[in-house]
């Protein structure tokens, strides 16, 4: 892809809202008028997001600005592509949430409002979900004349089945945040307006890891539960072994056996 204009840069940053409080970086999707529906532009946006994160960044929380987090794509973006920009346009799609999901740190995403479409398929693509009460999920393709294009089918399966998904297409199905907590669409639900507050110290938490522990968890974890299961604890042993030979590793087990660290228990 050619680089971009410094005017088309500049329009692109203006649809995401980045912030830095500490280690963790907040990308706010800032198109509000619009239920933050997903454009090319804050797709292209997020990739350069994405691509050049800054080295004290621990943890990345997305979010939506305003009162959704994202209605999913823009149908008016649809409406000219033929056959072959629509194949290009969906490999885009994937290229850009492959660097959420592949990123270097942890990405959280903090849910309200519609989670609709492309933007359950952007939550997706992040590793934590939090939910407040007003989120709802939805994949209302199958009424629209059209299919998943940005990773869905691969990515939500595994969090909820391939017969819940059929579901949601087939039928237009919509999940309330409190159903979607029990299903998998989300780790956590929090109260009215708590999402984005524990995102927040969900990201202060994982951004205080070790960044070897955080690598192995977000790269080799996914690889090894997919592998055949002698491969997997081969990875796994692997894994561990570089783990705990770095000198982090050693310092942070030297600070809980000398007991300056708290022992484990239930919150």
């Amino acid at each position: 892809m050619a680089n971009a204009s410094p005017a088309a840069t500049a329009e692109r940053s203006a649809l995401l809202t980045i912030e830095t409080v500490g280690a963790v970086m907040t990308v706010g999707l800032n198109r509000p008028a619009k239920r933050n529906a997903l454009n090319d532009g804050i797709i292209l946006a997020i990739q350069d997001c994405f691509s050049d994160l800054p080295e004290n960044i621990g943890a990345v929380v997305i979010h939506g600005i305003g009162d959704h987090f994202s209605s999913g794509l823009d149908l008016s973006e649809l409406t000219e592509q033929d056959a072959s920009e629509g194949l290009r346009h969906s490999q885009m799609w994937h290229r850009v949430f492959d660097r959420i999901q592949y990123s270097r740190v942890p990405v959280i995403a903090a849910l309200k409002g519609a989670v609709i479409g492309g933007g359950l398929e952007l939550a997706c693509a992040a590793h934590i979900r939090v939910a407040e009460p007003s989120a709802y999920f939805a994949l209302p393709e199958g009424q629209r004349g059209i299919f998943v294009g940005g990773g869905g089918s691969v990515r939500l399966p595994r969090l909820i089945g391939v017969a819940r998904m059929t579901d949601m297409m087939l039928t237009g199905r919509v999940y309330s945040a409190t159903e979607g907590s029990a299903y998998g669409f989300t780790q956590y639900l929090t109260g009215a307006g708590g999402a984005l507050p524990k995102a927040m110290e969900l990201a202060e938490r994982v951004a205080a890891n070790a960044p070897l522990t955080n690598f192995a968890v977000l790269q080799a974890l996914p690889m090894i539960a997919e592998a055949n299961p002698q491969t997997g604890l081969l990875m796994e042993s692997l894994m561990a072994t570089v783990a705990q030979s770095d000198k982090e590793a050693k310092r942070r087990i030297r600070d809980f056996l000398d007991r300056k660290t708290a022992k484990v228990k239930p919150t």
